[in-house]
This record gives C-alpha cells, sequence and structure tokens, in this order.
C-alpha cells in the first residue's frame, strides 16, 4: 500500500515568493519589529522552538497570496540558524499558525480594522497586535484576542498573554541611538526586559566597576 503524503502535493516554503515586494511605508514599521525580535533572541536564546518574522509572508493557502505582516510570532516551532534560514512562512509546512500578529500603521491606514483583522481572524491568529506610532487622542497600542472567532480589545499596558508568557506594552526608551515610545516584552511582574544595548551598557559599567576600561578592549 503506498503512502500519500498530502504535503507533498503543496510548494514548499523555499519556492514561494519571500515577500510582496511592497517597501515599508516608514521606517518604525521595519524598526519596532525589529527591536521585540532582538529582544527575544536574548531573552529565548536557549529555547529551539519559535520564530519571530518581521515583513515575511506567510502563505496560508498555496493557491493564494500570502499575507505580510509587520511582524509575528510562532511558537512550537522550529529555530533555524543555518546561513539560509527561512525564506517565507508557509502554514501547512510549518503546521502553526502564528500566536500574535503585529501592524504598525502607517499614515494611510492599509485595512488593520477590515481585510487583515478578518483574515487573521479566520487563520486563527490568537493575538492581533496594532500600533499607531501618532496617535494622540486613543491609545497607540491595541491588543485583541480571538475569542469565540472574534477579536477583543484588551486592556491595560502592558498587556499579559498568558499563552505567549510575555506582556507587551510601550513606554519611552532608546533603540539605535533613537529616543521614542516603542514597543517592548515584559515578564509577568510588569518588568520590561532589557534591549541589547541596554545589556551592553551594563556589561560595560560593571567592568569599569571592576577597574577595566571597557573601550580598551575593543
Amino acid at each position: 500500500m503506498l503512502d500519500y503524503n498530502p504535503l507533498a502535493c503543496l510548494p514548499s516554503s523555499e519556492e514561494l515568493p519571500d515577500s510582496d515586494d511592497t517597501a515599508v511605508d516608514n521606517e518604525l514599521q521595519d524598526l519596532i519589529p525589529g527591536l521585540l525580535k532582538a529582544i527575544l533572541a536574548i531573552a529565548w536564546a536557549d529555547r529551539m522552538d519559535w520564530f519571530f518574522g518581521a515583513d515575511m509572508g506567510v502563505y496560508y493557502d498555496p493557491n493564494l497570496p500570502a499575507i505580510v505582516p509587520d511582524g509575528f510570532l510562532s511558537l512550537g516551532v522550529e529555530r533555524f540558524f543555518d546561513e539560509n534560514l527561512r525564506l517565507s512562512y508557509a502554514i501547512w509546512e510549518e503546521e502553526q499558525v502564528p500566536m500574535l500578529v503585529l501592524e504598525v500603521v502607517s499614515q494611510t491606514y492599509r485595512g488593520e480594522y477590515t481585510t487583515k483583522k478578518e483574515q487573521y481572524a479566520k487563520l486563527g491568529v490568537l493575538y492581533y497586535v496594532i500600533y499607531h506610532p501618532t496617535r494622540r487622542r486613543k491609545s497607540r497600542l491595541e491588543v485583541y484576542k480571538l475569542v469565540s472567532n472574534e477579536y477583543q480589545l484588551l486592556s491595560g499596558n502592558p498587556v499579559w498573554l498568558p499563552e505567549v508568557g510575555l506582556g507587551i506594552g510601550s513606554e519611552q526608551g532608546i533603540y539605535q541611538g533613537i529616543t521614542r515610545e516603542w514597543l517592548f516584552w515584559y515578564n509577568e511582574q510588569g518588568l520590561r526586559l532589557r534591549t541589547p544595548e541596554e545589556r551592553v551598557q551594563i556589561l560595560a559599567q560593571k567592568l569599569r566597576e571592576l577597574g577595566v576600561d571597557p573601550d580598551a578592549l575593543l
């Protein structure tokens, strides 16, 4: 009797376009997901079951174009370290729908509250995060949770995400020398996880306390 594998009939992630070739509308749509990914790379350095993608195609149907969120987090997937890494994210290969999706709103809406929201809900994305960098009268950070196939807005800043094991929130900080409000990950006690730059600064300070000039080591 022949073994039939339906996945063998579907294209692999390496054969699919890795993005929609549309440039991001502003630099924050690249920097904000990049900071979240950089923090996770340190906090979860020993974990091999997660992936954070930024501006990468998420394929849910081989006959349809990919969805390309500004950022997304998947748990329970293999963490690759080979030189090519992931070229795209095919749900039928990974066997995991992203648990969290992030959209950073530009000056013009790109379907964050309509088509994208509906697509993510149909896929079963548990958390949908929308960040408005320039919003003033309303909250710039909105975190939605999928409940009975509909997204419900959660309150708080940061917002604890029990299925992720982290919280997400916004506050003033410095990243790549830029001082502004950024998105960060938080522990269960509401303490912000440090950025790579902050860890370097702490290490440099400890070296100085030991009488070692960190600049002399470079």
